[in-house]
């Protein structure tokens, strides 16, 4: 297949009359077009205006897709503990998937070709089906959760982990590699100190499995971390093995000098999530500090109960501006640094290798986007328009390994209208959750 359009290849590089080759799963070449179409006679050839690498959602939650808009203007540990672990804690396995299929779909027909997903305790087998059956690459992790959890999602620290073993042993590498495993513990504030060394202990048993926790969102968390154990939440997770170059963690809104040099000297990567930390007012994660730093900072949504969307685009819009006004600096935090964070940093912590830039021999996940609009009249500079205008809507095309899952409004490869009748079906019982709410 040949591709053609105005082509992104990376934060540094547009082509204007351009074009990319796939073959099977890779990019075969990138160049002008005339010279490709010359050098490639035999393959289809589809126009689009712009092609970009596919964007990486470097934290989301899929499965909390159903609880959208359930929980809005609420604290973080109230509308964590009082809404949203219960809402996961209410689904059954259907429920699960359904939630898992939604948050997926919608990833894919907005840009989104790879991610980062915590998932929740119960049924995380029926995400790692979901995410294989609609054909996103991933990084995903049942989450581990043995203390201060509400009740069904509570659990042994050992059965615990001998789950995440199995999945582990089932999913690491599955659906052609697409799909990889991270050791996932929700927080320090719900894991005991034997669930967080168990958990290094079994990401370290495995070749290419990772750890994928949240950090230091939130003064209230980082107070509870440091009187139930004498640390701060950096120090503290570094001293119970979970920084480190295969270590994603999760927000880091809240770090002084000393656990910036820790996250710096371990190689442990940051993902940060501003549309999440604006609404459930978290803070300003100190993005350019970090860059400074060399730490890799990747771009991700949070879940859809603190964001209300999956949408990367709307994210990297957010992840600039909201720099800018912290800095008093409309230079910190540019489109190009955006760009790079939502592509080849996020691939980077998700460990996939080749993944997240349009280059002769990397994988063949690609986006086209559509410029047939209002705001995008007149199109003086394509990046600055996908970090600062462009929409999830706009995308018209997703490829991921070659494949493309949705083009033009439609899903290749599945049902997308009867996902989403299913996602209807599910009753979270929102009415008995903010009933028992405080």
């Amino acid at each position: 297949m040949l591709l053609r359009g105005t082509v992104v290849a990376d934060a540094h590089t547009v082509i204007r009359d351009g074009a990319v080759v796939v073959e099977d799963d890779r990019i075969a070449a990138v160049g002008d077009a005339a010279s490709l179409e010359e050098n490639h006679p035999d393959h289809e050839i589809t126009d689009h205006d712009v092609l970009a690498p596919g964007l990486v959602g470097g934290h989301i939650h899929s499965v909390q897709s159903l609880g959208r808009g359930i929980a809005d203007d609420t604290a973080l540990l109230d509308w964590l503990f009082d809404y949203i672990l219960p809402m996961e804690a209410n689904l059954d396995a259907d429920g699960m998937e359904a939630a898992a299929k939604l948050g997926y779909l919608e990833c894919i027909e907005s840009g989104t070709t790879t991610c980062i997903d915590h998932l929740s305790v119960a049924h995380a087998d029926r995400a790692f089906e979901a995410a294989g059956e609609i054909g996103i690459r991933g990084r995903l992790g049942k989450v581990l959760m043995d203390q201060e959890s509400p009740d069904g999602l509570l659990e042994e620290t050992d059965a615990g982990l001998d789950e995440s073993e199995q999945l582990i042993q089932e999913y690491h590498g599955a659906f052609d590699d697409r799909i990889r495993y991270a050791v996932t513990p929700r927080f320090a504030v719900s894991c005991s100190e034997d669930c967080l060394r168990g958990a290094r202990e079994l990401a370290d048993k495995y070749d290419g499995v990772t750890i994928h926790t949240h950090a230091s969102e939130n003064q209230d968390e980082i107070e509870t971390v440091e009187r139930e154990t004498g640390y701060r939440n950096i120090h503290w997770l570094d001293e119970v093995g979970l920084t480190g170059e295969d270590v994603v963690l999760a927000h880091c809104v809240h770090t002084d000098e000393t656990e910036r040099e820790v996250l710096a000297e371990t190689g442990t990567h940051v993902t940060y999530c501003p549309s999440s930390n604006m609404k459930l007012a978290s803070g300003i994660a100190p993005v350019p500090d970090y860059l400074d730093r060399g730490i890799n900072v990747a771009l991700g949504n949070d879940g859809p109960p603190c964001n209300n969307t999956l949408d990367p685009f709307t994210e990297m819009r957010q992840a600039s501006l909201l720099q800018k006004v912290d800095a008093l600096d409309p230079t910190s935090t540019p489109a190009e640094t955006v760009f790079e964070m939502a592509t080849i940093n996020g691939a980077d912590a998700a460990g996939f290798e080749r993944v997240g830039k349009l280059e002769e021999g990397w994988k063949a996940d690609i986006i086209g986007l559509t410029t047939d609009l209002t705001r995008a009249t007149p199109l003086h500079d394509v990046l600055s328009h996908l970090v600062f205008a462009a929409h999830g809507d706009d995308v018209e095309f997703t490829m991921v390994d070659g494949n493309v899952l949705y083009e033009d409004g439609e899903f290749a490869h599945v049902d997308a209208a009867a996902i989403r009748r299913e996602a209807r079906s599910v009753d979270l019982d929102i009415d008995a959750l903010a009933a028992e709410a405080p």
